[in-house]
């Protein structure tokens, strides 16, 4: 695991273009056929607006079309985590400009999806240097596929791509705070990591954790169902009853939401799990309803019960 990094290390880049960044190549960049309608995450609209909440002296929450990012300001440069989607560039740049004048410095991605990735080249132009995990970038170079979704997503450009990346993880010292950045293996992907403010008490889980509806686990890049119990039991170990914790998707949560989510996992995984052990193929385990009891509560989402029922028996 990565001991430090220094500031310097963070290649400082100057601010340098704003919303007039966005060009038809990382318009396209996030484009993705998709072989129905069914399955799938709202669409982008450059139109959605970015709401923005404090939830510390210079720690920010945002929320837009995309996952939920934060922001931390200051005067060694701004540090934001995940870039949405490269529609909502501009109007993530207009929001940073409310509450901060400070220099753009670094952006975090949490996981290489397009909803936490797709304003990398647009953020990248306006001055911030790319950090995430290894194969954040390694994903992001090629095209994937993702199969629950019906979807094929393009190798990002260049400029979309992150350059600097580790492995286990990476503590940062800036503004003030003590960043610390985590991979949690084969958890949504096998790209995540999760993010703590020690000074902020905030936790930034990406999508490891979605807060009020079904979780997206993504097989085709070795999700797993056990991998996301896991990070998510060592998230909470971080987190007390004071900690703010930013989900991948839903509002702005507390250790008793997480702790709720995580019961859900992990009762849903052991149904399912037992199911599938007394020999029950997919569909005849999916017919006996393993998450029945969460249904009314977190299926309003674009993943219904059955669908992720489904995923957690094939990543077993």
């Amino acid at each position: 695991m990565f001991e430090a990094m220094n500031r310097r290390s963070f290649l400082h880049l100057g601010v340098a273009a704003g919303a007039t960044a966005m060009t038809p190549r990382w318009i396209r960049a996030q484009a993705a056929p998709t072989a129905d309608k069914t399955a799938q995450p709202p669409a982008p609209d450059a139109n959605t607006p970015v709401k923005i909440t404090k939830l510390y002296d210079n720690v920010y929450l945002l929320q837009g079309a995309g996952g939920n990012m934060a922001l931390q300001t200051g005067p060694e440069g701004n540090i934001l985590i995940d870039s949405s989607y490269a529609l909502a560039v501009p109007r993530i740049l207009d929001v940073i400009a409310t509450v901060s004048h400070d220099r753009a410095d670094t952006l975090i991605n949490t996981h290489w999806h397009m909803d936490h990735t797709g304003g990398n080249e647009g953020l990248h132009m306006a001055g911030f240097t790319i950090c995430a995990h290894q194969n954040t970038r390694e994903r992001l170079s090629v095209p994937q596929t993702m199969k629950v979704l019906h979807k094929v997503v393009p190798a990002s450009p260049a400029g979309a791509l992150p350059t600097i990346t580790f492995d286990d993880g990476l503590h940062v010292w800036q503004n003030g705070d003590s960043l610390n950045l985590v991979h949690a293996a084969a958890a949504h992907t096998d790209s995540d990591i999760y993010i703590h403010f020690d000074k902020a008490e905030v936790l930034h889980l990406g999508d490891i954790f979605f807060n009020g509806i079904f979780p997206f686990i993504d097989e085709g890049t070795c999700g797993t169902i056990g991998g996301m119990i896991s990070a998510v039991e060592k998230s909470l170990a971080l987190a007390d009853a004071t900690t703010k914790i930013i989900p991948g998707h839903g509002p702005l949560a507390q250790k008793n939401d997480l702790q709720k989510y995580s019961d859900m996992l992990s009762a849903v995984r052991d149904k399912v799990s037992a199911l599938k052990n007394a020999g029950a193929s997919e569909q005849e385990a999916l017919a006996k309803k393993p998450t029945a009891d969460f249904d009314a509560a977190l299926g309003k989402g674009f993943m219904s019960g059955d669908m992720f029922a489904g995923i957690v028996y094939r990543t077993l």
